[in-house]
């Protein structure tokens, strides 16, 4: 009978502790870690990378989905004073301002991009469009950030000039909603100089040449969630977990995803924080 009653202590013992600490990882999942910005900062190495730009400093934020549950106006104003606090020398924006759900409120872009202008970057501000944005009215969208005076770039190229040398951005069109010209946007380059492809979706990486430096982008959220030994559970990616989040090197090219700020269908994060990307480039040591 002791034994018995004993089992029966230890198994509500632990049935309590289990339900405690569900619980609290909800809590955690739902509440805390997605209301959370950190600035991730991160050095990245890359071939024949030029000494006028050595050391630049390149902030990246994707996915605000503002309107989505722990980020409205004040946290965009938030976003744009820890982004300053960094002192970029280049600020990119890789897409997805909007939200498409009807259970939540979208922001409207005006809004969206009258606080964003407020951004501050010695080399500028740019931005290319994503899903949810076309999804949304992508010509308003980016009428209201043109008129905001930041740059839309789709399948064109911006050229930026520093101690007599040229660094070329060039904005690729969203892989989901629009037709991505990679080839014909890089015609545009007229020198030798590096060039930064900033697009949304990561699924245009394998079709990147060599010439590219570097490939920014966004859209996968980083998964949302990440569970210990078994990975990210969902992530919006032909490629599943190949690009879906941080630095990714394939055959000497270089591709860097941000995890971005918002969430998306359902107001979640474990392990994949919010947070705006903070890229120092440097030059890849000669072998």
């Amino acid at each position: 009978m002791k034994i018995s009653r004993r089992k029966k202590k230890y198994a509500l013992i632990t049935t309590g502790s289990l339900l405690l600490i569900g619980v609290l990882l909800g809590v955690w999942a739902f509440v805390i870690e997605p209301n959370r910005l950190t600035v991730n900062e991160v050095s990245i190495k890359l071939p024949r990378w030029p000494p006028a730009f050595a050391g630049l400093r390149v902030a990246l934020i994707s996915d605000l989905h503002v309107g989505s549950p722990h980020i409205d106006v004040a946290k965009l104003r938030r976003v744009v004073e820890m982004t300053n606090a960094a002192q970029p020398d280049l600020t990119l924006l890789a897409g997805d301002f909007m939200v498409t759900s009807r259970i939540h409120q979208a922001v409207e872009p005006e809004v969206i991009a009258g606080e964003l202008k407020n951004l501050r970057a010695r080399f500028g501000v740019y931005t290319v469009l994503g899903n949810h944005d076309w999804w949304y009215d992508g010509e308003r969208v980016r009428a209201a950030f043109e008129g905001a005076g930041i740059r839309v770039l789709e399948n064109d190229v911006a050229q930026i000039q520093h101690e007599g040398q040229s660094l070329w951005l060039a904005g690729i069109a969203d892989a989901w909603t629009r037709k991505p010209d990679i080839e014909g946007t890089l015609r545009k380059v007229t020198d030798d100089g590096p060039v930064i492809i900033l697009t949304h979706n990561p699924d245009i990486f394998p079709n990147v040449p060599a010439r590219v430096s570097l490939t920014l982008a966004g859209h996968t959220h980083g998964g949302q969630v990440n569970i210990p030994f078994v990975g990210r559970l969902k992530v919006p990616s032909e490629y599943g977990q190949r690009y879906a989040i941080g630095h990714v090197v394939e055959e000497s090219r270089h591709l860097f995803v941000t995890p971005g700020v918002g969430t998306s269908i359902i107001a979640v994060r474990f392990r994949v924080p919010p947070e705006i990307s903070l890229l120092t480039l440097t030059a890849e040591a000669a072998p």
